[in-house]
């Protein structure tokens, strides 16, 4: 039973903290009640008197993640620069815990009350560039996979990778491209030192964001055209 002391000092921001501690270093398999208490120096049963279950613990971990994205963005400014703002801070906050990244595609919006702030401003934002509700509300989904899905994309060194062994991964990989045949692979082959290459991390998601935002815009032209 949690003693009078583990609930004094517990509090329910203190368990999403420890939780997402936890996540981001056993990833979230390794999400536990019993070791969440060990992090946390607790018993399990202090856990309890916050979240009934597991489940209940991951939604408030996706509440937090939702909860650092910054919304706030000049009005004043255009359209397409405030949704870039938008996705820029969510794919931040994504690279700063890639391992519950994956908790923004599979939690119920219901059970993660601060994702409401951000579809609040991503669908007011698309609404004032002439976009009606379902097209928006299409857009925003479509956002939020490019952003997990660069968050968790493989743009760099792995972290348990040498600069030697990165070197040496990079040098087969580009031997592999280059000697394709010819008469069928031309263009791979000619492309082979780019798509062999490891990419650096901060210019491959600011092209990832552009390519979706840009999409964007350009579907709103067509639209303006119409």
């Amino acid at each position: 039973m949690a003693t009078t002391e583990e609930r004094a000092r517990l509090s329910r921001e203190t368990v999403v903290d420890g939780a997402l501690a936890l996540t981001d270093t056993e990833g979230l398999e390794g999400l536990t009640i019993r070791r969440l208490a060990t992090h946390l120096g607790v018993t399990p049963m202090a856990l309890y008197w916050h979240f009934k279950n597991k489940d209940e613990l991951l939604d408030g971990v996706a509440d937090r993640l939702w909860s650092l994205v910054d919304t706030e963005v000049d009005q004043e400014l255009p359209w397409s620069v405030r949704l870039r703002s938008l996705m820029d801070s969510m794919v931040e906050v994504l690279r700063s815990h890639p391992q519950a990244s994956s908790l923004l595609m599979t939690t119920q919006p219901d059970a993660s009350v601060s994702c409401f702030a951000i579809m609040e401003v991503a669908l007011e934002t698309l609404a004032s560039a002439g976009f009606s509700p379902a097209e928006s509300a299409a857009i925003c989904r479509h956002g939020l996979r490019t952003v997990t899905t660069l968050a968790v994309g493989d743009s760099g060194l792995k972290p348990q990778q040498t600069a030697d062994e990165a070197a040496e991964f990079i040098r087969h990989k580009r031997i592999a491209l280059e000697t394709l045949p010819r008469n069928r692979y031309p263009c791979v082959i000619e492309a082979a030192g780019p798509l062999s290459e490891i990419e650096n991390p901060d210019a491959y998601f600011a092209f990832g964001i552009d390519l979706f935002v840009s999409g964007v815009e350009a579907l709103a032209a067509r639209k303006a055209g119409e």
